[in-house]
């Protein structure tokens, strides 16, 4: 009944596909935006359709004003120590990229190492093979356990006086598995290393305290929490982003600057979002907060337990579904149909109004530890429900005598 009454705000659940009502497991990719995101969003553009900062008129000084408000439930939301270490990005992917252009050359020689393991998002391996080619600097890619996860006795073994940064999912985009972040961070602390989190797939679903956990740098994306697309947040720590060089320069992140190319920047974290904003995307992320710390974790945390359990009950019960990860603390399955290319296997559960995601899902490095050369990827949120759950087993169990028939 809980459930029942928060999908009702969220209008895409009004749609339907071929005929049949919307059926979304595809929520690692992006989740749905309740009402209450839409309207902030839409508040920007009707209420407040201005530039914050530097405008010495009301409207402009409201923005400002919502803003910083934004920033800082951010901060609390993350357990950040102020409002400051929250610098306002596109996503993941650009925080990322942050970091390892603008603070890890700060940190690293020819011959130092960054680890990261084989699970990786293409946003958490791309731009640290970048740096390594700019500094002489080593990646390092660990194998994951028998469990698919890294582990802090996993990590030792890797890790030596060059370690300089290690960068990782705390939970897996295909595996759904999460990691020990603060025995990582504690691990890797004692051999001063600095520590990267991917949180893409942990914020939306799992309480996050970037202080208790010792987080160097936390990532993570507004569109896969409710909130709108094109907006993120760089966490870091102050000492660290102190340290950091701006990433991109413009309007609104220097104080002055002269003909004799004298600059004086603006103080962090002003310093690191040049250029005009994403407005909206702030205050529909705002609202995103809003949202998730009034339905709360422990019950999101138990809807998803219970959907994933209820689902891999289901598909145990399928001889031509092979499942990747039968063990993970996110609502994330990976799993094949026997026979049956990923593509395929999406497709067909598409003409049953079930949207799944097919392919490798920007882990290249993770297809090859499978030995496979893909996977359909169903992943739930808190506001998918059993009898949907149902449909996508129903399909699951058709899927293979169909796709057989249909490609003959």
């Amino acid at each position: 009944m809980i459930v029942e009454k928060l999908r009702r705000d969220f209008p895409i659940f009004k749609k339907k596909i071929n005929g049949k009502p919307f059926v979304y497991f595809d929520n690692a990719a992006t989740s749905f935006k309740p009402r209450s995101v839409i309207q902030a969003i839409q508040r920007y553009y009707q209420d407040l359709p201005v530039n914050a900062g530097r405008g010495e008129y009301d409207l402009s000084y409201q923005l400002e004003q919502e803003v910083d408000l934004a920033r800082a439930s951010l901060a609390e939301f993350i357990h950040a120590s102020r409002a400051q270490e929250i610098v306002f990005t596109t996503g993941t992917t650009m925080g990322i990229n942050m970091i390892a252009q603008s603070f890890a050359p700060s940190v690293l020689q020819a011959g130092d190492e960054i680890i990261i393991t084989e699970s990786e998002h293409a946003a958490n391996v791309l731009p640290w093979y970048d740096v390594a080619k700019k500094t002489g600097a080593i990646v390092k890619i660990i194998e994951l356990d028998g469990e698919q996860r890294l582990t802090p006795d996993l990590l030792k073994k890797y890790l030596t006086v060059k370690t300089k940064i290690i960068a990782f999912a705390d939970v897996s985009n295909v595996l759904g598995t999460r990691s020990d972040v603060r025995a990582i961070t504690a691990l890797a602390h004692t051999y001063g290393a600095i520590v990267v989190v991917d949180g893409a797939q942990s914020v939306p679903h799992f309480p996050v305290d970037v202080v208790k956990d010792d987080i160097d740098f936390l990532v993570f994306s507004g569109h896969k929490m409710l909130g709108p697309t094109g907006i993120g947040v760089l966490y870091g720590k102050f000492s660290l982003l102190e340290k950091m060089t701006p990433f991109f320069t413009g309007g609104g992140m220097s104080l002055k600057f002269n003909k004799q190319q004298d600059v004086t920047y603006a103080p962090i974290p002003q310093i690191f979002e040049a250029g005009t904003q994403h407005w909206s995307g702030i205050l529909g992320l705002k609202a995103a907060v809003d949202y998730l710390n009034k339905i709360g974790f422990a019950f999101i945390a138990q809807q998803e337990k219970q959907l994933r359990q209820y689902a891999m009950d289901q598909l145990r019960k399928i001889d031509h579904i092979v499942v990747y990860n039968p063990i993970a603390e996110a609502a994330i399955i990976a799993f094949n149909i026997k026979g049956v290319n990923p593509q395929d296997a999406a497709t067909y559960f598409n003409s049953q109004g079930v949207a799944v995601r097919s392919g490798q899902h920007c882990a290249r490095n993770l297809v090859e530890h499978l030995q496979v050369d893909g996977t359909v990827r169903w992943s739930a949120y808190f506001y998918n429900t059993q009898s949907e759950v149902d449909r996508f087993i129903a399909a699951a169990q058709a899927g293979r005598n169909f796709l057989d028939a249909y490609f003959q």
